[in-house]
């Protein structure tokens, strides 16, 4: 295992300095924004697609780091209603596509969408109960007429030009949430679905991600740390979904925190054990969201965390059996 980080943490920096601060607390693999949510202050595929100079500057930049790039995330809603936002992010993940292909990169990180509730909708529609049966329908129309069809294309665009592991983040507020609705678009799309997994997501929603990883085996394509922190009091008195801002931290019933701050060592350790025992040996990528820290104090804590918990070595022979 290598320890990771997303870089729009440091978006406000070059990336060669982002980069130099990054290995000097011990990160040894970068996940870069190139569109969408992430922004693309490291990598905009306008200018690497089309400026070679610029592409090997890049290039030069990352392995003069001595870091390797675990994935390019581009996270967004390539099924908006509204066509010219849904087509705003279906072209921002071809281009990371396509600029994958151009770094010899095979993971592609985003979000599934999340449709509206017609073909003349505004906005998203994301259904949490089965009644009224109207939200059945909803939820029929979505999977079959919208989602499902676009990630048959998208798929298909992404193989082409060979990026075969497309991780979609579980994440409510998206189609694509939870453990079932992973692997029910995966089983209707194709092996090239996965999961960008992320346990802060889970946690608020009451799953446990140890369980989750060992039900989605190989289809954890990357990883996120990041950590949630559930206010029982807060969760006792409104439940977990929570619409108040992430500022309003003394009064939501979940605030996201730098990993060891939401929960301890012995819930990590089991995490990570979980994800070797499934056979993932590749990168844990800090994202860092806590609002009580900095960013340089909440990843360096984050990293000093992680650090003294991966197993990063190979096992080897069963002497002592």
């Amino acid at each position: 295992m290598k320890l990771g980080v997303f870089t729009t943490l440091m978006s406000d920096k070059p990336l060669k300095d982002a980069l130099d601060y990054f290995a000097s607390i011990g990160i040894e693999a970068v996940e870069i924004g190139c569109g969408g949510y992430p922004g693309k202050a490291h990598a905009d595929p306008d200018i690497l697609l089309n400026d070679e100079t610029k592409f090997q500057e890049f290039m030069k930049t990352i392995k003069d780091s001595g870091l390797v790039v675990s994935a390019l995330s581009c996270h967004g809603n390539p099924i908006h209603p509204n066509k010219e936002i849904a087509a705003r992010y279906k072209k921002i993940f071809e281009d990371a596509v396509l600029l994958a292909e151009k770094m010899g990169i095979k993971r592609i990180n985003t979000f599934s969408g999340c449709a509206g509730d017609c073909e003349t909708a505004k906005y998203p529609n994301w259904v949490t109960c089965p009644w009224p049966n109207d939200f059945l329908k909803i939820l029929d129309w979505q999977w079959n007429e919208v989602l499902i069809p676009y990630w048959k294309e998208a798929v298909a665009f992404a193989k082409a030009h060979g990026v075969d592991k497309i991780g979609l983040e579980l994440h409510p507020g998206f189609m694509v949430y939870n453990t079932e609705t992973l692997l029910k678009l995966r089983e209707a799309v194709g092996p090239e679905i996965g999961a960008n997994l992320d346990p802060s997501h889970l946690i608020w929603q009451q799953m446990d991600p140890t369980l989750v990883i060992k039900e989605l085996g190989d289809a954890i394509f990357h990883f996120h740390a990041k950590d949630t922190r559930v206010d029982k009091y807060n969760t006792a008195k409104n439940g977990v979904l929570d619409t108040k801002s992430y500022s309003k931290i003394a009064d939501r019933s979940f605030v996201f925190r730098t990993v060891g701050y939401g929960n301890g060592e012995s819930f990590w350790r089991d995490i990570i054990s979980a994800l070797k025992s499934a056979g993932y040996d590749y990168v844990v990528s800090i994202e860092h969201e806590d609002a009580l820290m900095s960013k340089n104090e909440g990843l360096e804590k984050a990293a000093d965390f992680l650090n003294n918990l991966l197993i990063k070595d190979t096992a080897g022979e069963m002497w002592w059996a």
